[in-house]
């Protein structure tokens, strides 16, 4: 696969949002790292964000070694970098709705 077309699988990847099926079963207990959108700050607020983006990408893709690979794509490339950029952003303008903006 060439460097492109992995850097957009990534994006879309990561554009899909959390997508996970699983069997009761196979379930593990994982900590609730998002139990609210509200949050003191808008600094608190933006460190949610990465951190939906993250466990988002972690969710979908689960082999840390594909992921490696990904990530020495895009941290090469300043424009992989801006749409990584964009969708904290993204995740950042909801949380900031749900705080009614911090007023």
């Amino acid at each position: 696969m060439n460097n492109m077309f992995k850097a957009v699988l990534f994006l879309s990847v990561l554009s899909i949002g959390i997508i996970q099926t699983t069997h009761a079963s196979e379930e593990k207990k994982t900590n609730d790292y998002m139990p609210s959108l509200i949050t003191k700050t808008p600094l608190e607020g933006r460190n949610l964000a990465i951190i939906i983006v993250r466990k988002t990408v972690g969710t979908i893709q689960r082999d840390g070694a594909v992921k490696h690979e990904i990530r020495d794509i895009y941290s090469e490339d300043p424009m992989m970098l801006m749409r990584s950029v964009e969708l904290v952003n993204k995740e950042f303008a909801i949380i900031a709705i749900a705080n009614n903006y911090w007023r």
